[in-house]
């Protein structure tokens, strides 16, 4: 039985999590961007992935790639969720940087505690491991934090330095490590690369942790809703092959030096990068696909502009608009359902002004529009 203090913090960071939430955004807001815009694929993932220590969840480590909202991750989870049938139970939890709820912009449209309710949980080394006794599902996590989302456009596909974290945790509770690779995401902002003094003033100002710089930021600074823009790359996400550090060393979790940790890292990072080297081979020659996009795109026009990155404000306000009224939603993709949303939501009017419209979405953002908020 879990001790006082472990019960009070496993409550602590599971509280938030809504399955009825995430199933309904998943259903209504990014089928359509996954099936449309993104076109993800999964590889490798005809079988729900078994723990190999029935008490310990597997722990499913991914490399980052964006520069932008982590829509990678975003796609991954609500993919695997369809995928799986709505069954929380196959897919995962994920460990999420703190700034994602902290930051209001990194919140897509200011929807009220979306990370969490999603089943992001803080990424801190005692959430980690009170998640490693959640007896319903797997880990997802990304090592390369925040710097796998930053680096620069001449760094893609290139592994950050990973954290010893999930080295740890898999060690200790002889839980095995399922890699993945994620295809394309690189393109999902490409050509934008990272400027120190700038990241510095942003971060400043805004809390933001970087801001990619690019033909695009200038588009971002005219027009807001640029900010959580993304090219129609089509996302592949490839499973490799399991690996258990423990198998890699003779001496038990408490005999391991720090160094000793760090080289089992470094040999994982190796495994990982040489994986995902070769799932770009097969699938990033073409990360883009445009005549299968415009193919999608006409065979789904009815729902136009909802699956185009302009219209993805009215999406994600039309559903939290009608989830925060009683807790059902069912989105008409029509104009009518568009035009609405200006008079129900006008902070959406900001996305569309040019430079101006960022001090209501800043100020919004300092408000802490994006957190939890009573019903009025």
């Amino acid at each position: 039985m879990l001790n006082t203090d472990k019960e009070s913090t496993d409550v602590a960071i599971y509280q938030d999590f809504d399955p009825a939430f995430s199933e309904s955004i998943v259903k209504n807001v990014f089928w359509l961007i996954n099936e449309v815009y993104f076109r993800i694929q999964f590889v490798g993932f005809d079988q729900v992935i078994e723990r190999n220590n029935p008490d310990a969840p597997v722990i499913l480590v991914s490399n980052h790639s964006g520069r932008a909202l982590p829509w990678d991750a975003v796609s991954l989870m609500s993919g695997l969720l369809k995928k799986m049938d709505y069954d929380h139970t196959k897919v995962c939890k994920t460990l999420i940087t703190p700034l994602l709820s902290k930051v209001g912009v990194m919140t897509p449209y200011f929807v009220p505690n979306f990370w969490k309710k999603c089943g992001g949980i803080d990424a801190s080394f005692t959430n980690f491991e009170t998640m490693m006794e959640y007896p319903f599902s797997n880990i997802l996590m990304y090592p390369e934090g925040v710097p796998g989302i930053g680096k620069g456009f001449n760094h893609k596909y290139q592994l950050q330095k990973f954290s010893t974290s999930f080295i740890h945790m898999s060690l200790k509770y002889q839980t095995d490590i399922v890699p993945l690779a994620t295809v394309n995401a690189e393109y999902i902002n490409p050509f934008m690369y990272n400027v120190p003094v700038i990241n510095w003033v942003v971060r400043r100002l805004t809390g933001m942790p970087f801001l990619p710089m690019g033909v695009l930021t200038i588009l971002l600074v005219i027009q807001p809703w640029f900010y959580y823009f993304a090219f129609p790359a089509k996302i592949t996400f490839v499973k490799g092959n399991r690996i258990r550090p423990s198998d890699w060393t003779d001496k038990s979790y408490e005999e391991l030096t720090r160094q000793e940790i760090e080289d089992l890292r470094d040999k994982v990072h190796r495994q990982m990068q040489e994986e995902l080297d070769e799932a770009v081979r097969q699938f990033g020659k073409s990360p883009f696909q445009l005549l299968e996009f415009f193919k999608t795109a006409w065979a789904h026009r009815q729902y136009f502009p909802y699956f185009l990155p302009f219209g993805w404000g009215f999406l994600f306000s039309e559903f939290h608009l009608q989830w925060q009224k009683n807790k059902s939603v069912k989105i008409e993709y029509t104009w009518k359902t568009l035009f609405k949303l200006f008079w129900k939501r006008p902070i959406i009017l900001a996305y569309f002004i040019p430079v101006f419209g960022w001090i209501p979405i800043i100020y919004w953002s300092k408000l802490g529009k994006h957190k939890p908020q009573s019903a009025t």
